[in-house]
């Protein structure tokens, strides 16, 4: 019922900055939190981020609070994850995700296909 594209990813240095987007469709109505995750070589995927349907708050993961930020847009049914200060070690394919549950559940019920979001010099 629920659709989700991102796009944006691709080669930085670190250092640099990088905004990936997920349009949303189909029932946006029923999601009540979307968020990021990423999953790099050779590890498990991981929380990046997320922000509720309702209100708007937001959570990050510890190793990206104060580098990341994300956002949404209601009237495009996107939302943004804006990446700064990018390190070697946030190489990764980052995915989009969205829940229907409060609190989400593990794992959330949709998922884009990622992006590949490479840091190096």
């Amino acid at each position: 019922q629920v659709q989700l594209v991102e796009s944006g990813g691709g080669l930085v240095q670190p250092g640099g900055s990088l905004r990936l987007s997920c349009a949303a469709s189909g029932s946006i109505f029923s999601i009540n939190v979307m968020g990021w995750f990423r999953q790099g070589p050779g590890k498990e995927r991981e929380f990046v981020a997320g922000i509720s349907s309702r209100g708007g708050s937001t959570s990050y993961a510890g190793s990206v609070k104060g580098r990341f930020t994300i956002s949404r847009d209601n009237a495009k049914n996107t939302v943004y994850l804006q990446m700064n200060s990018l390190k070697p070690e946030d190489t990764a394919v980052y995915y989009c995700a969205a829940d229907t549950s409060w609190p989400p559940a593990l794992p959330y019920e949709y998922w884009g296909q990622g992006t590949q979001v490479t840091v190096s010099s």
